[in-house]
């Protein structure tokens, strides 16, 4: 059984985002789109890993291996649009 995981040189791109706290814009694989503010990120007791995201009237929890891409919202030096 192999278990999907991200690569490392994504999860350093969502780490940056939550650092510096961007607006983003996910979409995921299942064809949703989500926004907000990247907050932090969460690992689980059964090593499942999530990506906060304060909405404007939630905090969303996604997992990654759900995210099909990330689009930065504000410029920035670190990213525009990166592809999971």
């Amino acid at each position: 059984m192999s278990e999907k995981i991200i690569s490392c040189a994504i999860h350093d791109y969502i780490e940056i985002a939550c650092t510096f706290g961007y607006q983003v814009k996910l979409e995921l694989f299942n064809e949703e789109t989500v926004q907000g503010k990247a907050i932090t990120t969460e690992t689980t007791k059964d090593k499942k890993e999530y990506l906060q995201l304060d909405g404007s009237s939630e905090v969303h929890k996604i997992e990654l291996i759900n995210i099909k891409s990330m689009t930065a919202l504000q410029p920035n030096p670190h990213f525009d649009h990166i592809i999971f």
